[in-house]
């Protein structure tokens, strides 16, 4: 069972210290039709309802910092439960980009 909590860190904090951290990566497990119509920039796609079959190939470093965020948080923190399920040690859920206050890519 997989516990629901919510982020650690606010999402613009979030990809603002991004920045500076080049090896850390920014995740939107939102569907791909939703990370089309506009995402943060930076971020890949890993859609939640993919991520069992694609994570190994999308995030292959299990020690890497990745920063998870969806629409408001839950999706993002159900995939980071996954990915800690699956031995990833530093997955974090950093909220939804409903509180982004930057621009978006399209």
């Amino acid at each position: 069972m997989f516990f629901r909590r919510g982020p650690k860190i606010d999402i613009n904090t979030a990809v603002e210290n991004l920045k500076n951290d080049k090896n850390a990566l920014l995740v939107d497990v939102r569907e791909a039709d939703e990370y089309k119509a506009g995402h943060i920039p930076g971020a890949i796609n890993v859609p939640l309802s993919t991520i069992q079959n694609s994570h190994k190939k999308k995030l292959p470093k299990k020690d890497q910092p990745i920063h998870m965020y969806c629409v408001t948080g839950p999706r993002a923190q159900t995939a980071v439960n996954y990915l800690k399920s699956q031995g990833y040690t530093a997955a974090q859920n950093i909220g939804g980009i409903a509180s982004y206050k930057g621009s978006l890519k399209r």
